[in-house]
């Protein structure tokens, strides 16, 4: 990721950060005072996403740190490792709200309604202006992807909310409160498994999801005459847009310039596949790991 885009992302976080915390606050008064579940999980939420974004505030800070000899590659990868906290933590905002919601259909509390409707109104006003905030960022980027996913439940809670108020004020029903929010619960569950899932896989080292190894290899051995066979594939990401590889190649004539097949594979991979960091070893004979 350039400098460029690294900093951009961080200065949109940041912003978001402040605007989240400040009306978190709000939003955790507005709850108690109106009695809402919906309020008082979304200020909930929005705890998290105030420790959510400033997690990736400082992934973003860590991850400009150059190699050392501890860390060799970088710090990139604590990016990835937020992404998966934060992921995380919206699991478990989901089950604190499953299980508030199900006390309140056994025991329903009166909720004020106008009083909802107000702190509500304004946090999707809040919402929606961190949002496109962060929308506006790096979006292959799994922090800021992390980042937007704990807003937008936030956004959804809003509706919620809003919606549970105009109800409650015209009917007097209060078991909306609740049901609405399981309804923004498993919302956020799918978005916070898909989070976690793919931080997961770059955690692993699992090879980038659209990549077809066989179809890679045989694109290279028909690009580049030298080349025999290839065996000991190993592609990986410090993050999704930093991909690695290393490979094994046969090569046919035992006289050919290893370095001169070595710029080819390393240029077709960086061209076709943006794999920006290679290694490949060279064989001429069976292969030295067997």
């Amino acid at each position: 990721m350039s400098h460029a885009h690294a900093n951009n992302n961080m200065r949109r976080v940041t912003i978001a950060l402040v605007l989240t915390g400040t009306f978190m606050i709000v939003e955790v008064i507005g709850g108690i005072l109106s009695g809402s579940l919906a309020l008082l999980a979304d200020a909930g939420h929005m705890l998290t996403d105030t420790m959510a974004l400033a997690l990736a505030a400082v992934a973003f800070h860590v991850s400009k740190r150059p190699p050392d000899a501890r860390l060799t590659y970088g710090y990139h990868r604590f990016q990835i490792l937020a992404a998966f906290v934060n992921g995380l933590s919206l699991l478990l905002i989901v089950g604190w709200i499953l299980y508030e919601a199900f006390n309140r259909f056994m025991s329903p509390h009166e909720v004020l309604g106008r009083t909802m409707l107000i702190v509500a109104s304004a946090g999707l006003a809040v919402n929606i202006m961190v949002f496109v905030i962060l929308h506006g960022g790096d979006r292959d980027n799994l922090n800021i992807s992390g980042a937007a996913l704990h807003v937008l439940g936030d956004l959804l809670g809003s509706v919620a909310a809003i919606v549970a108020a105009i109800v409650i004020i015209y009917t007097g029903w209060m078991p909306i409160d609740p049901i609405l929010s399981v309804a923004v619960a498993m919302l956020i569950l799918r978005s916070a498994w898909a989070l976690v899932k793919r931080s997961a896989h770059v955690l692993l080292e699992g090879a980038p999801e659209w990549l077809d190894m066989n179809a890679m290899q045989d694109r290279l051995i028909a690009s580049v005459p030298e080349v025999n066979s290839i065996h000991h594939v190993h592609v990986w990401g410090m993050t999704p847009q930093d991909l690695m590889l290393t490979m094994h190649v046969r090569v046919h004539n035992e006289l050919a310039n290893p370095t001169d097949i070595i710029r080819q594979v390393k240029a077709l991979l960086r061209e076709e596949y943006g794999i920006g960091h290679s290694t490949v070893e060279i064989e001429t004979d069976a292969c030295a790991d067997h």
